[in-house]
């Protein structure tokens, strides 16, 4: 009796990518687009339905993701300040902080998210912001507040005036590099000053000439 061999189908690969890889790629989308638009509008005239319309996602999302939306304004700040953290830190490990190349840091940091200085402004600076204690309590301590000391180490090691005072001298650090992001559209116009990437490069040198012919001794 001829018996029949029955072949079995191939199983079928899923398709696309893995879950993991969609998941951390619709959470950065969500993370991006927060930032914008929190820069843009400041989060009280941010809904969770504009942030998933513009990454194309169903807002159920974003809840699942975040839990609510200040606690993505949170992450969308801490995200974007984290690096910036980590590489003060840095120079402090490495006990060397020239004026110039804190500068330097922060410009390129605010070069590669134009948004962030908008963003901070309205959501921890301007009366009422929604993450100013927060800033206050995790961030600022290891940013700008971390800044005096790594200076005051500048001067006692003979390499920054000694007669200046490291808090004022960060705070001139801080308007040098953040302000003219915060006035970026009306520099351009009025000043005729660029923001390509050529123009990017001349503002940082005029900035690090600036510190380290006023600030070294």
């Amino acid at each position: 009796m001829e018996t029949t061999t029955r072949t079995q189908a191939p199983t079928k690969k899923p398709r696309g990518r893995p879950a993991g890889v969609e998941s951390a790629d619709s959470r950065s989308a969500i993370l991006d687009a927060a930032e914008m638009l929190f820069a843009q509008n400041g989060s009280a005239g941010t809904s969770t339905r504009a942030i998933a319309d513009q990454v194309k996602v169903n807002p159920a999302m974003i809840h699942y993701y975040f839990g609510s939306k200040n606690a993505l304004l949170e992450q969308v700040l801490d995200r974007a300040l984290e690096p910036l953290a980590l590489a003060i830190a840095g120079m402090r490990e490495a006990e060397r902080a020239p004026a110039s190349e804190i500068a330097r840091i922060l410009f390129r940091t605010l070069s590669e998210r134009p948004h962030l200085p908008s963003l901070v402004v309205r959501e921890v600076m301007l009366p009422g912001g929604a993450m100013r204690e927060h800033f206050l309590d995790y961030l600022a301590p290891r940013l700008g507040g971390a800044l005096p000391g790594l200076l005051e180490a500048e001067q006692a090691d003979g390499r920054m005036d000694s007669k200046l005072d490291s808090h004022i001298s960060t705070l001139i650090i801080l308007s040098l590099c953040v302000f003219p992001f915060i006035v970026r559209e009306m520099a351009g116009p009025a000043l005729q000053i660029s923001y390509d990437e050529a123009g990017l490069e001349r503002l940082e040198r005029h900035i690090t000439r600036l510190l380290d012919e006023g600030f070294t001794t």
